[in-house]
């Protein structure tokens, strides 16, 4: 049986989660295969606005089974609070929800090292969400790290102690002034890594296996979006993971010949959070009322985020890094009352016009050259059938096809799950 992929095409807060909620009722597993807790899953439903970082999105649903998998980077404090909340729904989680024995875990000093190393950097700062996760993955390729199955093991906490003592030596290198109280912050991590101990540890890799060999659907759950890969994201500005459909197989011990689909989750504009290039930024009102029409804000940080036209040169780039089969447009609903929308189909690139997303996206090398189309005014939120969408938005849906030559096969008009329109 395939494997589906599903993963963001920008950088990062494309509506993913709400994606996967919905299609999960077509799945027997829903396995998240990269990142850590810097993920905001948002879903909404029944009235309810639920938060996910590190969990997969298919949990409110009682037949899946979710799995975190081996390219997932856990913080046990985080993960505690996220099945806290779940507490007050009378989830079952224990019996679905699953995780890799090969998952690496964040420490508490690993937090610390974060906020260090970013202060360090003064203007430099790319914009870390000082969840710890860069640090995570640094000693994970450094072959420091300590992992799920470690926990398993007597002597963890001796491990523990020394990847300990030794980030404590590169904090104090740093010197970067940062107050921390490492007892109470261990005590936390303590405790949280008991409750992380109830659940069920697994050979996640054989557990696919035979999944797929007994006819299961698994969708796996990328986090984050194609812009922010550790390769081929805008660098450095970049999460410290592959977000792109390579980053499946390698997160998760899937076959390149086992995937089937890839859906690619875009915005009907663009935004980005934190630092880094960003060639199609607005300052004016229209990036403005994208921001709070659309409640652009981090759902994992609160920071503001920053807004512009849908950048086609991009969102190319991603389809093609991805091998995208399907496209599902998000907050379509946002853009309804601009007049006049814009559409980023090239940039003037050193004095050239170029298609392609180049080395250097930074301001000073590129100025995006936009296709003008007509905009629509009609309230999208209410309607809930294809046949309803304005022309204009249909329009602006068969460039954008024509363009990335990918069929877009959702649109989705508003937050909650409902507010999904198939094609």
């Amino acid at each position: 049986m395939a494997v589906n992929l599903l993963l963001g095409l920008q950088w990062g807060d494309e509506g993913k989660g709400k994606i996967v909620d919905v299609l999960t009722k077509d799945y027997n597993i829903i396995a998240r295969f990269q990142g850590g807790p810097n993920a905001g899953h948002t879903l909404e439903f029944d009235g309810i606005k639920h938060v996910l970082h590190t969990i997969p999105s298919g949990i409110f649903h009682d037949k899946a089974i979710n799995l975190v998998g081996n390219g997932v980077v856990i913080d046990p404090v985080i993960f505690k609070k996220e099945l806290d909340n779940l507490n007050q729904f009378n989830l079952d989680y224990k019996s679905k929800l699953l995780i890799s024995r090969k998952a690496h875990l964040i420490l508490p000093t690993h937090r610390i090292l974060d906020a260090a190393s970013e202060a360090a950097k003064g203007k430099a700062k790319i914009g870390s969400t000082l969840k710890g996760i860069g640090p995570t993955y640094m000693d994970k390729t450094g072959r420091n790290g300590i992992r799920i199955g470690d926990l398993e093991l007597s002597d963890w906490k001796t491990r523990y102690r020394a990847l300990a003592n030794k980030h404590e030596a590169m904090i104090d290198f740093y010197d970067a002034k940062i107050e921390y109280d490492l007892e109470e912050l261990e005590a936390e991590f303590f405790e949280a890594v008991k409750v992380l101990k109830t659940l069920t540890f697994i050979d996640s890799e054989e557990y696919l296996h035979q999944a797929q060999r007994e006819g299961k659907t698994i969708l796996a759950e990328g986090a984050q979006g194609s812009l922010l890969d550790i390769d081929f994201g805008t660098y450095p500005f970049v999460t410290s993971s592959n977000t792109t459909a390579a980053g499946a197989c390698t997160g998760l011990g899937i076959a390149p010949n086992k995937i089937k689909d890839v859906f690619g989750i875009f915005k009907a504009y663009t935004t980005r959070v934190g630092s880094g290039p960003f060639p199609t930024e607005l300052f004016d009102n229209d990036g403005e009322t994208m921001a709070r029409v659309g409640n652009e804000f981090g759902a994992t940080t609160g920071r503001p985020r920053r807004c512009g036209w849908l950048d086609l040169v991009a969102l190319k780039y991603a389809v093609h890094v991805n091998g995208v089969t399907k496209l599902m447009m998000m907050k379509g609903d946002v853009l309804s009352g601009f007049k006049t929308l814009k559409v980023c189909t090239a940039y003037e690139y050193q004095g050239k016009k170029i298609t392609h997303l180049p080395y250097n996206i930074e301001p000073e090398n590129v100025t995006p050259i936009y296709t003008e189309m007509k905009g629509w005014s009609e309230d999208l939120t209410g309607m809930s059938d294809a046949s309803e969408l304005p022309k204009e938005l249909n329009d602006y849906i068969a460039f954008l096809e024509k363009e990335l030559e990918t069929p877009i096969t959702i649109v989705s008009v508003g937050p909650d799950r409902t507010q999904t329109i198939h094609r």
